[in-house]
């Protein structure tokens, strides 16, 4: 089969191959034909608003659709438009963001809600410069939310994409080095159908979702075998290589569940001045990081944020809890620290233990509150 190639300027190991002009039509009705029938019934993909377009790309990043889709639903019914979102407190917006990682997506989303009031008009913008100017969209959720909304030819390029592009080309190396993540954004923008770009671009992230994927691809079942080279070399395993993943650095933290007899407990703010850092900036339990002896560490800090606790504070120990972060494994090391009254300091609230979700709290507090609630249960 006619294949036209990219060359990669100075970088030679490796092309971009390509169907030939004459080929790009059958490829195109292919994919698409194949996205009509097999393509998700997901809720982003019946509408052309683009609020809701960008709030599902946000969400998506890093983040499966299995486990996005009830919080799009529910975010949606909370902030229904730009104007509800911008005007919305940020604690508002973290707590229907709790439990969904990576916070800093919440927060780009507040801010850029807010700039699109000021800037916009409420209006998503259809310049992609305009676009990416805004806190938390890059190129890649410009196109997408510009090709899909207003039918922008922008091609996107993702982790699902860009593997469809390693297999179909044979691409060899690290996608991600700057030539060749250039040449990719540029086969990605040939292979573009013009007529339907938003849809196009759903396709194809869609195909690396659904078929192409990392482990076991579904060759049989691929609408574009046909031009896949790597299928034509039989290594479709090869491509694209594996990245290499940065180390996890092993951490303990110690964690202290104050409690009640009324079932309460105490929280500091993300700007208590003894706040922990790998609390992603919420509402946390007291905790800090160990090296050695946990409950006499842990004694420690509680003496610096509650005075009244003193060296003999009983400090019973709740089963460990595994936690993962961006280049971080934590162990947490949680402790129940039963007091008569919770005591009251500046940056910090009480709240009943069994209703932590109406405040903006990570998965790693959702844990220990678990932890903590299973064992007070079982003692009643």
């Amino acid at each position: 089969m006619a294949a036209r190639t990219i060359e990669a300027g100075p970088v030679r190991e490796w092309a971009v191959h390509l169907p030939s002009r004459a080929q790009l039509h059958p490829f195109r009705r292919r994919l698409l034909a194949w996205f009509r029938r097999r393509r998700r019934n997901l809720p982003w993909r019946s509408t052309r608003d683009p609020y809701r377009i960008w709030i599902s790309e946000i969400m998506l990043q890093q983040t499966r659709v299995a486990a996005a889709l009830p919080y799009y639903r529910r975010f949606l019914q909370r902030f229904p438009s730009v104007q509800a979102l911008a005007r919305a407190p940020l604690e508002a917006v973290l707590r229907a963001w709790s439990g969904l990682g990576y916070y800093n997506r919440a927060r780009n989303l507040h801010r850029a809600a807010k700039e699109l009031l000021r800037r916009h008009n409420g209006k998503f913008p259809r310049d992609p410069g305009s676009a990416q100017a805004l806190p938390g969209v890059g190129r890649y959720t410009a196109a997408a939310v510009l090709s899909i909304a207003y039918g922008a030819p922008l091609a996107v390029l993702d982790g699902n994409v860009v593997r469809v592009l390693a297999r179909l080309g044979a691409v060899r190396g690290e996608l991600r080095a700057p030539a060749r993540w250039r040449r990719l954004e540029q086969a990605a923008q040939e292979l573009l159908a013009p007529d339907a770009p938003g849809v196009w671009n759903q396709a194809m992230m869609e195909l690396g979702a659904m078929v192409c994927t990392p482990r076991t691809p579904r060759c049989g079942e691929c609408p574009l075998a046909d031009w896949c080279r790597a299928r034509q070399l039989g290594q479709v395993e090869r491509f694209p290589a594996k990245r290499r993943r940065p180390s996890q650095r092993k951490v303990t933290l110690a964690v202290a569940v104050v409690v009640d007899p009324h079932g309460r407990t105490l929280l500091l703010r993300p700007e208590h001045p003894q706040a922990c850092r790998f609390f992603a900036g919420l509402w946390q339990f007291p905790a800090v990081e160990i090296h050695r002896d946990a409950r006499a560490e842990l004694r420690r800090h509680l003496r610096q944020i509650l005075p009244e606790t003193g060296a003999a504070v009983q400090l019973d120990p709740l089963p460990p809890v595994e936690h993962a972060v961006t280049r971080h494994a934590i162990t947490l090391r949680p402790f129940l620290l039963r007091m008569a009254v919770l005591p009251r300091i500046r940056h910090s609230a009480a709240a009943r233990l069994g209703g932590l979700e109406r405040r903006a709290i990570s998965n790693a507090t959702r844990k220990i509150a678990a932890a903590a609630r299973r064992i007070l249960t079982a003692e009643r």
